[in-house]
């Protein structure tokens, strides 16, 4: 060490006497040592003081070491009497500080040690080492013996409370059928699980910092590309709260009306480029963004499409009212409100293009939030999707759980999809090898009862769904008077379009050997029992007759926008002779209007050549004058 390093330890300044041969030799002394020789003094000190002013005092850094040292615990021959540092530790800590300022007085005072101390350095050293390593086991043991307490308490809370780890919550204590989760409602969540979240997010991480969009969505992550936002003149305000729910309406203020008026008069005109030239000035006009993403959907440019529809997605997100919930399942939007039916189909479209992309769980959230914006009325029909969504996400639990808790007020048996479906979850469910061996077991006959009870109720579904699976059944089978072709032929027209509907869109989950083999098993012995005369066969027949006369205004509104083609061509004539809007398709008959629509003075679509002739050198030109 340095003279100078030296001196800055002592407290010294230049002018001072010259140190002697022995004051760079340090003592290094333990804790036993000194409290045996008693306090000496430290290397801090006073600087004398200089200019009128008076020494400040410098602590010594070996002395701090020392002090740690001394925190550490009290150890004789490497053996811990307690893990609590005593008193007496504590008072020779205050006697040696109280001793650390006296050595400017006594010069020297650091060189009484000699070599032979020096010597022992280092075995001292050692056993410094060992008492860190006491000290480290020490306070493991401690902190297991915590863990352990902690253990023991969250079990006695668990046995006095009644709940044990093992076995589903109980009822009380799960979630609403239709919670939505926000993170599922992010495709990416999805992908990520697939892909690994390297391959999702790698093009998305230096475009997020580019972003200067203010407010955070859960529905729609916005992107660089789009115009800049600026509120459009949607809002949503609260209409009512009762029963524990609470009832919202989308408004519109005067300019979004002028846009709205603007867009109805681009759509009769039957040019998108209107639409195009309507969005350069108002680029987040929701009806406008739903309308062009069908004409780019039918010129097959799909990411463009799906680009519209997220940004209307946003638009709208942005409009929420602070108390509107997606997740809770307890808010409600009328959909005889046409501010509300916007909503209601950019949620619909935004949920096929995910299911089309490969994401089926981030899909069956949406339509769950669909269906708890208006459960008893459903007014786009979603119990006709749920089922689907919920297989192919592989979630059989939660389609067997909505199963059981809405059979009872919904009759969702009555429905083909759900009424096979469901067995089909079952079965699935069954196939698992992680479940206990009596759940299996359990979950193959609840699934054997049921699909026997759907083939008897709705035996028109078999021979068009094998037909589907290209399985060619056997002959007992296709030539047997209840699963032949007057079956199909029979049933009443509202009850092939739900056929036609199911069938065309879940046929291929059908398709793999096991189902098909335990499919044929349940359709022999829903044979046997038609041939015993089981007057459930007949029960079911005048069920079917009675049931399915006509099917109502949302089922026709879902298979328009499902987009089936077996399902629109059983639709009945009085629908499809219908101009239907994309933007809104089947309007209910009792619609709320919040503004009406100005009449037009001369409407384009209604005059002549000669007409459009004078308009167009005549702005003021009506069809009456002539």
């Amino acid at each position: 060490m340095s003279r100078r390093a030296l001196r800055r330890l002592r407290g010294e300044q230049r002018g001072q006497e010259p140190l002697g041969p022995d004051a760079l030799k340090f003592v290094l002394l333990d804790d036993d040592d000194a409290e045996e020789e008693g306090p000496k003094p430290g290397l801090g000190g006073r600087r004398p003081g200089g200019a009128g002013k008076e020494g400040v005092r410098v602590n010594n850094r070996f002395e701090l070491i020392n002090t740690e040292d001394l925190e550490d615990d009290l150890v004789v021959n490497g053996e811990r009497s307690d893990c609590t540092l005593p008193d007496s530790v504590s008072s020779g800590n205050k006697g040696r500080a109280k001793h650390g300022n006296a050595e400017t007085k006594q010069d020297g005072g650091a060189t009484k040690a000699g070599s032979s101390e020096q010597s022992n350095a280092s075995g001292k050293l050692r056993k410094k080492k060992k008492k860190q390593k006491n000290k480290k086991s020490c306070t493991g043991e401690s902190s297991e013996n915590g863990l352990e307490d902690i253990d023991r308490i969250l079990e006695r809370i668990e046995d006095s409370s009644g709940f044990s780890h093992p076995g589903p919550p109980p009822l009380s204590s799960r979630k609403h059928v239709l919670y939505v989760e926000h993170r599922h409602l992010n495709p990416d969540t999805e992908l990520k699980r697939y892909f690994g979240a390297r391959a999702v997010l790698g093009e998305q991480r230096p475009r997020q910092r580019q972003r200067v969009y203010p407010k955070c969505t859960w529905l729609t992550t916005p992107k660089s590309t789009w115009p800049r936002y600026s509120k459009p003149g949607l809002s949503m305000r609260l209409l009512e709260s009762k029963k524990g729910l609470s009832f919202f309406a989308f408004d519109h203020n005067e300019e979004y009306q002028q846009a709205q008026h603007k867009f109805l008069v681009a759509v009769e005109s039957m040019e998108p480029n209107n639409i195009v030239v309507l969005l350069q000035t108002s680029p987040y006009h929701v009806d406008s963004l739903l309308q062009l993403s069908d004409a780019c959907r039918f010129q097959e440019d799909q990411e463009m499409a799906r680009d519209l529809i997220e940004r209307a997605l946003y638009s709208m997100e942005c409009a929420f009212h602070p108390l509107f919930s997606l997740t809770s399942g307890t808010c409600r939007l009328d959909y005889r409100r046409p501010e509300n039916r916007s909503f209601y189909l950019t949620l619909y479209k935004q949920m096929s293009f995910l299911e089309k992309r490969g994401c089926p769980r981030t899909a069956l959230e949406y339509c769950k939030l669909i269906l708890s914006l208006e459960p008893d009325e459903d007014p786009l029909c979603m119990l006709l999707l749920i089922d689907h969504l919920a297989l192919r996400a592989r979630n059989y639990e939660y389609l067997i759980r909505l199963f059981q808790e809405w059979e009872a007020h919904r009759n969702l048996s009555q429905l083909p999809n759900f009424a096979f479906s469901v067995p089909l979850a079952y079965f699935l469910l069954s196939q698992q090898t992680d479940l206990p061996e009596h759940e299996l077991s359990s979950a193959r006959q609840q699934a054997s009862l049921l699909i026997q009870q759907a083939l008897t109720m709705f035996p028109g579904v078999l021979m068009p769904l094998l037909e589907y699976c290209s399985v060619r059944p056997d002959a007992t089978v296709s030539n047997h008077r209840f699963f032949g072709p007057d079956a199909e032929i029979s049933q009443p027209p509202a009850l092939g379009q739900l056929v036609s509907l199911y069938l065309g869109r879940s046929h291929f989950l059908w398709k793999e050997p096991a189902i098909m083999s335990w499919l044929e098993e349940n359709v022999h012995e829903v044979l046997q029992a038609v041939d015993a005369g089981d007057p459930a066969v007949e029960a079911c027949e005048n069920r079917r007759k009675v049931l399915y006369q006509r099917a109502p205004r949302n089922i026709h509104r879902h298979v328009i926008l499902s987009e089936i083609k077996e399902a629109v061509a059983a639709l009945p004539s009085d629908v499809t002779t219908q101009s239907v809007m994309g933007f809104d398709p089947l309007p209910p008959l009792d619609t709320i209007y919040s503004y009406v629509r100005p009449e037009r003075l001369s409407p384009v679509s209604h005059g002549n050549t000669i007409a459009l002739f004078f308009r167009s050198l005549l702005p003021n030109y009506t069809t009456e004058v002539c």
